[in-house]
Order: structure tokens, then sequence, then C-alpha cells
């Protein structure tokens, strides 16, 4: 119970830290590229204003997440997390639009395009330090108190660092060309790549919702763990989906129909335990105990040992 606590609060703590930051870098690249007239700058800081809005959004879903399940909800309010990553990923995907758009509009345009000020090359190496920062600090809290959210936004923060060296690149080369045109072409880019990042997101975020697992080596960990228990045979109807980043495992074996409940209990319970043993962050397992030889021909859900 300290340790959820303990993890609820750091992953508040973080967020408002990610949500501040993000906001500062985000609004000194906009508005000093739109001063410069660099169009990747200023794409640089639409994408860092998605990351706000993934801040926000982390912080309504971890206060989401934290309350207990009810009578609506017996799952619990995990399922928030894969909820708001869909919406995220529609966000993010309306921003590389948008930028799209623009860029491209710029790049047909036959007004003179004229060369960017020298100040989008400083905001754009105190972009690249601010976010290297925020994306160590988010990767070791992450790893601190074991959450998968904190660190996935560091690795997103990590590629948004990528994104500006590229910047800084093509504003290089457009000083160095004398060719403002590189600048709107590097904008252009930037936008392919925000659009790509959004449509693997959604589709990530199709498999929780969809109630499959994104590692299907679960289920070679649950049959090997199965096979440990003895009087535990035949595992099959075995099913496995996705509560947040924890597992919801279901399963039938069987074992010898002459033993008594009580016996068959007892096989269930090592069953469940040498699951929790082999696979990490389960959220709950179901045994279904029936007698050898029992299984039905052609059951519609689950997988058996022939499946893998």
């Amino acid at each position: 119970m300290k340790e959820g606590l303990r993890k609820d609060k750091t992953l508040l703590k973080v967020s408002w830290v990610s949500t501040i930051g993000n906001s500062i870098l985000s609004a000194a690249k906009i508005t000093l590229g739109i001063i410069a007239g660099s169009m990747a700058v200023t794409g640089d800081g639409i994408d860092s204003a998605t990351d706000v809005v993934i801040s926000i959004v982390m912080i309504i879903t971890a206060r989401i997440m934290q309350r207990p399940p009810n009578r609506k909800y017996a799952y619990g309010y995990e399922k928030a997390e894969g909820i708001a990553t869909k919406v995220l990923s529609l966000v993010i995907l309306y921003a590389g639009i948008q930028m799209l758009i623009t860029t491209g509009g710029s790049l047909w345009s036959s007004e003179t395009r004229e060369l960017p000020s020298m100040i989008a090359i400083y905001v754009t190496v105190f972009s690249i330090l601010g976010k290297i920062s925020l994306a160590v600090y988010q990767f070791r809290q992450g790893k601190k108190v074991n959450s998968s959210m904190l660190m996935a936004n560091a690795k997103n923060m990590r590629n948004d660092v990528i994104i500006s060296v590229s910047v800084l690149l093509g504003l290089f080369f457009t000083f160095i060309l004398r060719m403002p045109i590189l600048d709107s072409i590097t904008g252009l880019l930037i936008s392919v790549y925000i659009i790509r990042s959004a449509i693997l997101i959604f589709i990530d975020a199709n498999i929780e919702l969809m109630d499959g697992v994104k590692d299907v080596s679960v289920y070679e960990k649950i049959f090997k763990a199965v096979e440990a228990v003895p009087g535990a045979l035949n595992p099959h109807r075995v099913r496995s989906r996705q509560i947040g980043n924890m597992y919801m495992i279901a399963l039938d074996i069987e074992a010898d129909g002459g033993i008594t409940l009580c016996e068959a209990h007892k096989i269930a319970e090592k069953v469940e335990q040498s699951i929790k043993s082999s696979v990490e962050n389960v959220y709950d397992i179901i045994v279904h105990v029936e007698p050898l030889g029992n299984e039905q021909a052609n059951e519609r859900y689950g997988l058996d040992k022939s499946s893998l």
C-alpha cells in the first residue's frame, strides 16, 4: 500500500515538473520561432506543446487510476491509461497535420523567403538542453518507482531531443548554404515524423483496449509455470489481457478426478503462485480446475500448448 502511494505521488510530481518544463520550452520556441521566421523552430515548439498536453493528461489519468474498484468498475480504473493514450495520439496527429499543412504551404508559396534570425539557433540549443534534462529526470524517477508510463514518456522526450537536433542541423545548413527553403523542408520532415509517431501510438493503444497483450511471450511463461506444479495437467483456454501495465490471466487446467475439492483447490493455488513468480505485474489470476479428460473440442477462446 505504501509502495503504491509513493508511486502515485512520484507520478504526479514528475508530471507537474514535465508540464511546467515543457510549457516554458514550448512557449519559447513558438514565440521566438515566429519572431525569427523559422518554420522548423515553430514546428518544434508545436511538438513540445503536445508534450504539455500529454503531461496534463498524465496528471488527470494518474488521479483517475487511484480510484478504488466499485460496482460499476469492478476491475478498477487502470484502463484509463489506455483511453488517455488513444486521446493523446489524436491530439498529436492533429498537431502534426496542422504543421504539415503550414510547412507544405510555405514550400509552394511564391513569396520570397528570408533567412531565419540567429535567435532560432539559440532557442534550439536551449530546447535541447532542457529536453535532455527532463528526459533523464523522468527516466530515473520512472525506473525508481517502476512506472512504465514515466519511462515511456522519457523515451518520447528523447525523441524530442532528436527532433531539436534535426532542427539545429537544418538551421546550420540554412545559414551556411544561404538557402531559406531548407528551414521549411526541415519543418516538413518534422511534421511527417510527428504524424508517424501519432499513428504508432494509436495502434499500440489498440492492443490494451482490444484485450490483447504487447508481449506474447507471456504465454510461454504461463505454460512453463503450470508445468512446474505437480498435479496440474493440460493447461488450456489460457487467456491474458492487459489492465494498464498489468496482466489479467485466466486459464483452465485438468487434475485427477479422484482427488478431493480441497486438494484441487491447493493445486490451483500453487498454479497461481507459480505464475506470479514467473510473470511480473500480475493483476489477478483465475484458475478453473476440470477433471482429467474433460477438455471440450473447438473451444473458441484462449490458447493451448499447441498454439505456441
